[in-house]
């Protein structure tokens, strides 16, 4: 039984999914706007919106907890200095899922996960 296990697995194995993971919310948090399935959005979505809560705490373990997991030092060090501020005064809810129709080739219900203002 499956009680209380939460997440997808996107017929991948789990490290694959796991780097599959910090590739899309790294890219999400560096161009603040990316295209996915639906099931891959509503994954990262929380994952992105911790990294952000950890650049409102601005605490060296927060940056060291956030570079754990974002791939590129650069993205890392702009969630700290111009995404953090940005949201300051927000209590969360950093990002929005806009449905963009079915995909082409297989029909997968696409979205567009991007930051909002």
């Amino acid at each position: 039984m499956r009680h209380n296990v939460g997440g997808r697995k996107l017929g991948r194995s789990s490290a694959h999914r796991k780097a599959l993971y910090r590739n899309l919310v790294t890219d999400l948090l560096n161009h603040e706007k990316i295209t996915t399935t639906e099931a891959k959005a509503k994954e990262i979505r929380g994952m992105a919106e911790r990294m952000i809560t950890l650049g409102k705490e601005g605490k060296l373990h927060s940056r060291r907890r956030a570079l754990a997991f974002i791939l590129d030092e650069k993205v890392a060090d702009k969630v700290f200095t111009t995404l953090a501020p940005r949201y300051a005064e927000r209590p969360g809810g950093y990002t929005r899922l806009t449905k963009i129709g079915p995909r082409l080739g297989d029909g997968a219900p696409m979205v567009q996960l991007e930051l909002v203002e």
